[in-house]
Formats: structure tokens, C-alpha cells, sequence
């Protein structure tokens, strides 16, 4: 059944798309079995006995980098591996956000809505999420911008409750055998507050809760929040905030508007806060 697999998915694959010249005809629809060899590092007649099944234990390196090779998603990769009898590794994680769920959450227009990975790094936004998190600088990474840039005490009213959530939300998403970890830890440790929450060990994931900020703009928010996996990019998620109807949400909409009008002022550049126009009203 794993040769079969290989087979079967080797033949869907466009050799354009793997990068390969096509100036000769094809016998084959896809891939050439020495092509599969050559884009996933391993010799022709090993890739050939695959196939043939006379090689039936290959190593979960062997079978990543044949996943990659014949371009599979995420549920195909997991059943290569099944069907190899390898647990899958973890930490195979991408930070490219897909055009679908850019698109997905470009149409959230009344709801911040950002991506993140395992190691809390911001790797897309909204419109509304960036107009909410304008006070940091940069807004890259969310464990970086609660313990180091000086904006988050005055920005998250609970500022220490949102501390521990995101120390305690790192521990249980990151894998503890990264060396980025190591690094971001050291970096983060600049902060005591960080290092004596990161000795506690605690462990906890993010679902669903409500957060408070003070917004510079708009004054105090409350915001629930809900967090989903990103199924076909392992180690992402999508994290959407909701106001409800009232004070909230108005405050949600005068930043969507502010911001599109700025945007369409000067297409092209980044808007300037509205704090710094002198022409924000608080609500605080």
C-alpha cells in the first residue's frame, strides 16, 4: 500500500511545479521515480524499492522529506506516515499563512482576527487586528510584545493575568527541543516578570476567553476571543475577537473606519495612528 501511495501521488505531481525542466516528451504522467529520489535526498534505488515494497521501514526523515518532495498537505503527509507505520514527528511547522485564510480573514471587517505559530509569532493580520495592536512596535510577536515593548502594562489593564496566559500558552504550544526557544527565552528573560512565570511551568492552552485593553485611540475595550487549529498548517492558528453590541463595538468600528480612511488617503504606506492626528476621542 505504500508503494502504491508513492506512486499514485508521484503521478500528480506537475514537474513544473517541482522546478523541473520538461523539454523532452513524458512517458510518465508526473514525476520520474529518479526525480522523486533526487528532490527528497535519497538514492534512485532506494526511492525504486519503496515503491516496489522491498524497503518497508523507512524513517519518518526519509518520509518528510518525500512529503515535501510530492507535495503533499497535511493529511496526506499524516497517512504517508501511517502507512509506514511512523508516528508522525511534531514541529514541522510552516509560517506561510495560505491565500485562503489571508483572504478568509480579510473579509472579517468588523473582527480582529491575526495567525499565529507555536512560538506566538504574529504571521498575519486584519485590517482591524492592526489598527488594535498599533501601539506596539513591532507587533511581530505576542509573547515579545507583552514582556519588552513598553506599551503592553498601559495597553492590558491585566497586564500580569495576560502575562501568565501567554507564558503559560508558550510552554503548551512550543516545543521545549527548539533552539528559537531557547534564544526567545533568554531574550524574554530581560524581563523578571517572564523569567519567574517561566519557572512555575504552567501549562495552558487558548480556546476561548475575553481580554481587556486600553486602546490609545479608543479607549477601554472588552473583547471576547476565540482560538482555532489551523488544520492544513500544523503549529498555526487563528485567533478571532468579537465585541458585543454596544460601546465595544462601536469603539471596534470608529478603528475600522479611522484606519481605512488613512489607508486610502496615502495607498501604499502604513497609516499613522490615530492618536498621533490629535484627533482621537477617549472612551475611557
Amino acid at each position: 500500500m505504500l508503494g502504491e501511495f508513492l506512486k499514485a501521488h508521484r503521478a500528480r505531481v506537475d514537474p513544473k511545479d517541482a522546478g523541473l525542466p520538461s523539454h523532452t516528451p513524458r512517458k510518465v504522467t508526473g514525476l520520474r521515480r529518479e526525480e522523486v529520489a533526487v528532490l527528497a535526498g535519497v538514492s534512485a534505488d532506494y526511492y525504486a524499492r519503496l515503491e516496489q515494497g522491498r524497503e518497508t521501514n523507512p524513517s519518518a526523515q526519509v518520509l518528510d522529506a518525500l512529503s515535501r518532495a510530492l507535495r503533499l498537505d497535511a493529511d496526506a503527509r499524516a497517512h504517508l506516515h501511517r502507512l509506514a507505520g511512523v508516528v508522525a514527528e511534531e514541529g514541522h511547522e510552516t509560517n506561510v499563512v495560505s491565500p485562503e485564510l489571508r483572504q478568509l480573514m480579510s473579509g472579517m471587517h468588523d473582527m480582529p482576527a491575526f495567525v499565529m505559530n507555536s512560538l506566538l509569532d504574529i504571521l498575519a493580520m486584519n485590517a482591524l487586528a492592526e489598527a488594535l495592536y498599533e501601539p506596539f512596535t513591532p507587533a511581530d510577536n505576542a509573547a515579545r510584545m507583552t514582556f519588552l515593548d513598553p506599551a503592553a502594562t498601559s495597553f492590558y489593564p491585566r497586564w500580569h493575568w495576560v502575562a501568565q496566559s501567554t507564558v503559560a500558552h508558550l510552554r503548551q504550544t512550543a516545543d521545549p527541543r527548539s533552539r528559537r526557544l531557547e534564544r526567545m527565552v533568554a531574550e524574554l528573560s530581560r524581563n523578571p516578570v517572564f523569567e519567574e512565570l517561566w519557572e512555575q511551568h504552567e501549562v495552558r492552552g487558548k480556546t476561548q476567553d475575553a481580554k481587556e485593553f486600553v486602546h490609545p485611540a479608543v479607549g477601554r475595550l472588552q473583547l471576547a476571543y476565540h482560538s482555532f487549529d489551523v488544520r492544513e498548517a500544523p503549529g498555526q492558528s487563528l485567533v478571532v475577537y468579537q465585541a458585543e453590541p454596544g460601546p465595544n463595538a462601536d469603539a471596534l468600528r470608529l478603528l475600522a473606519t479611522s484606519r481605512a480612511t488613512r489607508a486610502a488617503a496615502s495607498p501604499g504606506t502604513t497609516p499613522v495612528p490615530l492618536w498621533l492626528t490629535g484627533t482621537a476621542t477617549s472612551r475611557s
